[in-house]
This record gives structure tokens, sequence and C-alpha cells, in this order.
């Protein structure tokens, strides 16, 4: 139950990411400051967390111990992920990236055979059927809500709004779930995701440079947004994502929960717009997508409560 309750409440900072990222496109700032602005802010403050912590050092040596997989997974997780949302957003509305990044919920659990289990014996895993079915009936619900848009928008919003957050929605989970396989829980959630700052922190300077050259320094306005998505996206949701994940990354079943809790959210941007960019709620069938959604949550959350129950007593048994 923490673990979903922490993973809604990431949701609710990373929404921060979808609104602002269309509030920054309709102001005519560029996607590529709003990536690489976004990861450069987030460096000092990871730093400040972790090293008032003094946990600095450990992250440097496990760094170094698999170079290669940190750089290769960090791009996975952190550049495949950001850079197409941002890239969606300068074409597509909010409402639309956020839909279509429910993906994601589905795709972890689609991805789980290229992992294995460690307790008690290594063997890959397998996709939970239940879960991916709970799943489908929030990405049901998702869609629901797609259709009310859906009619207002043109085919060239909708594709470039839909194919590179279904890249991100698969990239996010992998790049995730490979880099606490590299860690193998010897780092915290802060080192992990300093970690993975530091290690793409050079294609974010390369695209900053790109944007400098291509359309100038970003306005006051693009800086200032971008530092509150660092904060609230970046450090916040990420860290608190990353922290229930790591708590169910040896239980499938409850990773895949943990995951489909990003789905709550659309229902955040969803307020978020209608508050700050004049976006009307939804009504007729969006409203039925809400009710799936909340529907599918409550079916996860009786899931995960069975799952900790059946554990619970096969403790007692062997005891």
């Amino acid at each position: 139950m923490k673990e979903l309750t922490l993973g809604i409440i990431s949701s609710m900072f990373f929404a921060v990411t979808f609104i602002l990222n269309r509030s920054m496109e309709l102001a005519g700032g560029s996607w590529m400051w709003s990536s690489s602005l976004r990861f450069l802010f987030m460096i000092p403050f990871l730093f400040l967390i972790v090293g008032f912590r003094k946990n600095i050092n450990q992250v440097w040596i496990e760094m170094k111990k698999k170079p290669i997989e940190w750089l290769m997974w960090s791009f996975v997780g952190f550049v495949l992920f950001y850079g197409p949302l941002t890239y969606a957003a300068a074409y597509g509305p909010g409402w639309l990236v956020a839909g279509t990044w429910q993906f994601t919920i589905v795709a972890g659990i689609l991805l789980a055979p290229l992992f294995y289990t460690k307790r008690p014996n290594k063997k890959r895993q397998s996709i939970q059927k239940k879960a991916l079915a709970i799943s489908s009936i929030i990405l049901i619900g998702v869609l629901f809500i797609q259709l009310q848009n859906a009619y207002d928008s043109s085919l060239t919003e909708m594709l470039t709004g839909i194919f590179p957050v279904i890249i991100a929605a698969f990239a996010y989970p992998l790049g995730n779930r490979k880099m606490m396989e590299v860690c193998g829980g010897r780092l915290d959630t802060f080192q992990r995701v300093l970690g993975m700052t530091i290690a793409t922190t050079p294609f974010w300077l390369i695209l900053g440079c790109f944007a400098l050259f291509k359309t100038g320094a970003p306005d006051s306005s693009q800086v200032t947004q971008s530092f509150i998505v660092a904060i609230c996206s970046g450090v916040i949701a990420t860290s608190l994502f990353f922290l229930a994940t790591n708590m169910a990354r040896q239980h499938p079943g409850k990773l895949a929960a943990v995951e489909a809790t990003q789905s709550t959210q659309i229902l955040f941007v969803i307020i978020g717009e209608a508050s700050i960019l004049s976006v009307p709620f939804p009504s007729g069938s969006a409203l039925l997508g809400i009710l799936l959604i909340i529907t599918g949550m409550i079916l996860h959350t009786l899931n995960v409560k069975r799952m900790n129950s059946s554990m619970m007593n096969k403790v007692k048994s062997a005891s």
C-alpha cells in the first residue's frame, strides 16, 4: 500500500511536466530547452541532497564499476524518455501527450521477460496476467478520455503527439528497471537519480548548445517554468516513483501496480490544464474513462493487498 501511495503522489508531481511543457510550447519556447534545462537544473539539487547525506562517493564508485551500463541505461531511462515527451508537447496538446503516456503501465508489464528474479532461484520473469488485465482496464479508460478530444485534433497532431510518447512509455520503465539491476540495491533512490543525471549531462549540454544555435537563448518564462518542472517532476516525482519501484522490485505483480499509478497523471493534467490553460473539463465518454481509471486503481490496490496477505501466510507457515 505504501508503494501505491508513493506512486500516486509522484504522478501528481509528474503532471506538472505535461502542463508546463505545453504552456512553454504555446508561448513559443523550444522543446530542446524544455528538455535540457530540466535535467541541468536537477543536478545542483541532487548534489545537495546526496551530499548532505554524505553519500556522493558511493555514486562515483558504482559508476566506475560499470560505466557502459550507466551510460546506456541512463540514456534509455532519461533521454529516450524525456526528449520524446517534450518533442510531442511541441505538436500535440497536453491531454494527448499525458494520455498516450499511460501506455507505460502496460509497457512495464510486457517488458517483464527481459528481467530475472533472484529469489529463491534466478529465473526469467513472466508477464503478470492479472496485472495486465487490470492495467488494460485503466488503458481503456484513458482511451475513452482521448476520444472526446480526438475529433478536434488534426491527423498530424495525433501522430506527432503519439509515436514519440510511445517510445518514451517503453524507455522509462526499461531504463529504470535496468538501472535497479545495475545498482543491485547498493544505492538509494537519490543516489541512483543523481548518477543517471550525471551520466546523461553531456547529452543535455549538447542539446542545449544546439537549441542556442537554432532558436537562441530561452526567455525568462521558459527558464522559470523549466525550473519548476525540474523540482516538481525531476527531483520530487522521479525520486518518489523510483523509491516506490525499488520497494516493489522483487515482486513483479506489485511493480506492475506501482507503475499503473502513473495513470492518475491524466486526472491531475485535466485539472491542471482546466485551471491554468483554460482547457474545458471532460464530459460524456471522458467521464466514463475517469471512472474506469479509478476502478482499475482500486483493483490494483486489492490485488496488492491479496499478494501481501499471501506472503504473510507463507512466512507464518514456514516459521
